[in-house]
C-alpha cells in the first residue's frame, strides 16, 4: 500500500495517507474489542461457540470486500491518451474505473511525471535497494513500534486483568477498546503535520516513542493495590504513542528510497522494512507475558520485566532514527538517484525525471499557508 500510494502523491505527502490507510487496523482493533463483547454472549447460537461466529463474519466480509477490489481499487494512471493493454490474460481482469479523468489527469501527469516514466526492473536494482544501508535503520525502528504494538494487542487484556482479576470477559473487552481509539486519534492529528514538516520526520517519530516509554513506566510502576487504575492510563498513552509511528516509519522509507532507486525500491524497501521489522511480533508474542513463566506470577510485579523489555526495544528504535538523520546529513542521501519526484517535468542527467512535486519537496510546507487567504 505504501508503494500503491506513491503513484498518486508524491513521497513527502503519503504519510497522512499512509496513516488514514492503517486507522483501518485501529479501528479494527477496537470494534473487535467491542464486538467480541458481543460475540461472548452468542455463545451456543446455532451450535457454534462465539469465537466461531465472529471468524465466519470477518472471513465472509474479507472475501467479499477482496473480490470487490478488482472493481473498486484504481489501476496506476495512465498517460492522457494512453490506453490500457487489454491483451491475453488481462482481459480476463475486470477493468477499474480510472481514478482520474480530464483536467485532474493531465495536472497529475504534468506534476508527477515519474509514476508514467516507469522502467523495467533487473535483478541487479532489487540488488541494490537490500544492499543499501538506508534500508537497515528504518528496519530496526519498524522493529521496536511494531513488537510493542503487537505486544499491546495480544496482551493488553492480559495487562489489563493484571490490574483488576476480578473483571469478567465483556468488562476486558470493553476495557481494551479505548487504547486503540487513542491510537486512531493520534494518527489522525500527528500525521498530517508530519507531512507538513517532512524533513523532520525522526523528530515526529522519535516524540511518539517516547509517549509509548512514559505509558510502558506509567503501567509498570503506577498505582497502588487499592487504586490500580493509573496503570490503565499509561496502556491509554502506550495506545497514543503508537499511532503515528508506523505510518512515518513507512513514509520516510518513501522518500528516501523512491529518489534512489524508483519505484522498484520503495516497493522492495517497503516489503523488507515491514517485513523484517515484524519480526520484533514474535519477540512480544512468544517471549513476553505469559511466554515469560517468571514474569506472569501473579503480584505487584507481574509482567514487570515484559514491560521493560518492551521499553527496552522502543528505545532501540529512537536510537536508529537519530544514527538515520545523521547519517543521511553527513553520508548523504547519496547522488544515484535514478528517477526524481519534483514543478514543470524536466528530464535531468543521466535520464533522471524531475517533475514539478519533487521541487516543491526541497521546501517544507510547514503551517504557514493554512491561514493564507485566497
Amino acid at each position: 500500500m505504501a508503494y500503491y500510494l506513491t503513484l498518486f502523491y508524491p513521497p513527502s505527502r503519503t504519510g497522512k495517507r499512509i496513516g488514514y490507510y492503517f486507522t483501518a487496523a485501529q479501528v479494527s482493533a477496537s470494534v473487535v474489542g467491542l464486538v467480541s463483547a458481543g460475540f461472548q454472549l452468542m455463545d451456543g447460537l446455532g451450535g457454534l461457540v462465539g469465537f466461531q461466529w465472529m471468524f465466519l463474519l470477518y472471513g465472509l466480509v474479507g472475501i467479499i470486500v477482496g473480490v470487490s477490489l478488482l472493481w473498486w481499487l484504481p489501476d496506476r494512471p495512465l498517460a492522457p491518451g494512453e490506453t490500457r493493454n487489454r491483451d491475453g490474460w488481462r482481459r480476463y481482469i475486470p477493468a477499474s474505473r480510472p481514478a482520474l479523468t480530464g483536467e485532474d489527469a493531465q495536472i497529475h501527469y504534468e506534476d508527477l511525471t515519474r509514476v508514467y516514466h516507469r522502467h523495467a526492473w533487473t535483478v541487479k536494482d532489487l540488488w541494490n535497494v537490500i544492499t543499501d544501508w538506508r534500508v537497515w535503520p528504518l528496519t530496526v525502528m519498524y522493529f521496536g513500534v511494531v513488537g510493542v504494538g503487537i505486544g499491546v494487542q495480544n496482551y493488553g487484556t492480559v495487562i489489563i486483568q493484571g490490574i483488576n482479576p476480578n473483571l469478567s470477559g465483556v468488562d476486558l473487552s470493553l476495557l481494551f477498546a479505548p487504547i486503540w481509539v487513542m491510537d486512531l486519534i493520534a494518527i489522525l492529528l500527528v500525521t498530517p503535520i508530519s507531512d507538513r514538516f517532512h524533513h523532520h520526520r525522526a523528530l515526529f517519530f522519535a516524540i511518539p516513542v517516547l509517549l509509548q516509554i512514559i505509558g510502558l513506566l506509567i503501567t509498570t510502576y503506577a498505582g497502588s493495590v487499592s487504586n490500580p487504575w493509573p496503570r490503565y492510563g499509561g496502556l491509554l498513552i502506550v495506545g497514543f504513542g503508537l499511532g503515528p509511528t508506523v505510518p512515518i516509519t513507512m513514509t520516510w522509507t518513501n522518500e528516501i528510497f523512491q529518489p534512489r532507486h524508483g519505484e522498484v525500491g520503495v516497493a522492495a524497501a517497503s516489503a523488507l522494512v515491514s517485513g523484517l521489522g515484524n519480526l520484533g511480533s514474535i519477540l512480544t508474542t512468544y517471549a513476553l507475558y505469559t511466554g515469560w513463566p517468571a514474569d506472569s506470577v501473579p503480584g505487584p510485579t507481574q509482567y514487570r520485566k515484559s514491560n521493560l523489555v518492551m521499553v527496552g526495544i522502543l528505545c532501540l528504535s529512537i536510537l536508529s532514527a537519530v544514527c538515520m538523520t545523521l547519517l543521511l546529513k553527513f553520508v548523504g542521501s547519496g547522488s544515484g538517484a535514478k528517477q526524481m519526484s519534483s514543478g514543470s517535468s524536466t528530464s535531468g542527467a543521466d535520464g533522471i525525471i524531475v517533475d514539478g512535486a519533487a521541487r516543491r519537496e526541497v521546501q517544507e510546507r510547514g503551517l504557514g499557508r493554512l491561514w493564507v487567504r485566497r
